[in-house]
């Protein structure tokens, strides 16, 4: 069995440009897919794997100043990194050239082209690209074995986010504690499990606490567990989180909105290992890996005293960052049909998918809530959606001048979002500030958090 040939993206609005390059590639063996406009290149590299892109620097017929296609070249570089791009003017010029390459493009010839010399360059980049996505795939697929069945998926085809892939594989074995940073909605828990899932913890539970969300008269019955009389309500023994993840994995999400006293108290439990019961005096020990979590920036905190500086370097052993989605934006395809396929199946619509402008709009919008944000997106398309076509109406994004908008044009549910959005940023995402501005407890101030995708 033969490899399929390559196949390359050819772009120009010139449809007799197009088919003199079709003609030509197919004679050397080469598959090609035309289009016609920075939109189409797009959504064609969204939608499909090519060896190489040929594109014009010019697509609005008044225009010659190659602007078009330096901004394609850069988007298709955040699109896809590993893609060699060639760009092609009929305007060339030293400069254009230089700006090109620097953006991103592998190499650049003029109209009218010499065809051997096209072909050469276009050989080279094939060959060069492909090297460099077999060393990029060995590598993601030898981290990839070394995850036991089970572990959540976790996509990581982008540079910012094969980084973080290859630290986790590093750390995962051992039992330090480790600090999962990130905004709101980045993935931070799936991190964990599968941190938790690499581990030779494995075998034994992992439990989740968002620790932001308990309230101070509940916290330590949470985390540490309660005897059957220790107040009103306490009817029977409880166990507390930390002794079910014993021989596991605890994982304290928000930790950042710990109250000072709350932290002296987990700090405590921490350096010893040993808790008592709410009501006891009876002492356990557990043996227990953290791993934290949390969109603030500890550093600043501890700075301001509003979080102690030992916790932070217990807890901080190893510090794990995750990229916004703005910075990784050639996963957002492959995150897309991910959650194509799994909206898909609930909902019953197997044949769910994006059309062209549908894609479009997925890689050019700023994605303030991230993945999840993009999830609960799908999500509303594959239940909108009239039948399997998925257009960029159906994703329902929302415009970046929604926070300006006026008062009464907005709906209550976009007045509550936009109020909730300030409020997070003048506090630097402290969801404890935050809350306590907006006259919200920080358990509703979470649920709101959730339902927007912030």
């Amino acid at each position: 069995m033969t490899d399929s040939p390559p196949l390359i993206l050819v772009a120009d609005d010139d449809r007799d440009v197009l088919e003199a390059l079709r003609l030509l590639l197919r004679s050397e063996g080469y598959a090609v897919e035309s289009a016609t406009s920075p939109a189409a290149v797009l959504a064609a590299v969204g939608a499909r794997e090519f060896g190489a892109a040929i594109v014009d620097m010019n697509y609005t017929r008044d225009t010659t100043g190659g602007a078009e296609g330096l901004d394609l070249i850069a988007r298709l570089q955040a699109a896809d990194a590993t893609l060699p791009v060639i760009v092609m003017t009929a305007w060339g010029s030293i400069e254009g050239a230089v700006e090109a390459i620097r953006r991103g493009a592998r190499d650049y010839v003029e109209k009218p082209f010499n065809n051997a010399r096209l072909l050469h360059i276009l050989r080279t980049q094939v060959e060069l690209g492909a090297a460099i996505r077999r060393g990029q795939r060995l590598e993601v697929e030898n981290i990839a074995l070394r995850r036991p069945a089970g572990t959540p998926k976790l996509i990581a085809g982008s540079g910012a986010m094969q980084a973080v892939l290859r630290l986790i594989s590093r750390i995962a074995p051992s039992d330090a504690s480790a600090l999962i940073t990130g905004e709101h909605g980045t993935g931070k828990e799936v991190v964990a499990q599968w941190i938790h899932a690499a581990s030779a913890r494995s075998t034994r539970a992992m439990i989740t606490v968002n620790v932001g969300g308990l309230a101070e008269g509940v916290f330590e019955a949470e985390l540490f567990g309660h005897v059957k009389g220790a107040y009103t309500d306490a009817k029977t023994d409880r166990v507390g989180r930390f002794e079910l993840a014993d021989g596991g994995t605890l994982f304290l999400d928000e930790i950042a909105n710990l109250t000072l006293s709350q932290q002296a108290t987990l700090l405590r439990v921490l350096q010893t290992g040993e808790l008592e019961r709410v009501g006891s005096n009876r002492t356990h020990r557990v043996n227990v890996r953290v791993l934290a979590a949390t969109n603030a920036d500890l550093r600043a905190e501890v700075a301001a005293g509003r979080f102690r500086e030992d916790l932070f370097f217990r807890l901080n052993t190893v510090e794990i960052r995750l990229p916004p989605l703005r910075d990784r934006r050639d996963d957002i395809p492959a995150l897309a049909a991910h959650f194509l396929a799994e909206f898909g199946a609930r909902y019953r619509k197997p044949g769910a998918r994006l059309d062209a402008g549908a894609m479009q709009a997925l890689l050019g919008y700023a994605w303030p809530g991230n993945v999840r944000e993009l999830a609960h997106a799908i999500e509303r398309a594959v239940l909108l959606a009239d039948g399997d076509e998925i257009r960029s109406a159906d994703l329902a994004l929302r415009s970046s001048s929604e926070g300006t908008a006026r008062l009464e044009d907005l709906s209550l549910e976009d007045v509550e979002r936009v109020l909730i959005t300030k409020a997070m940023a003048r506090h630097g995402g402290n969801v404890a500030l935050a809350a306590r501005a907006l006259g919200l407890s920080r358990s509703a101030l979470y649920r709101r958090l959730q339902r927007h995708a912030l």
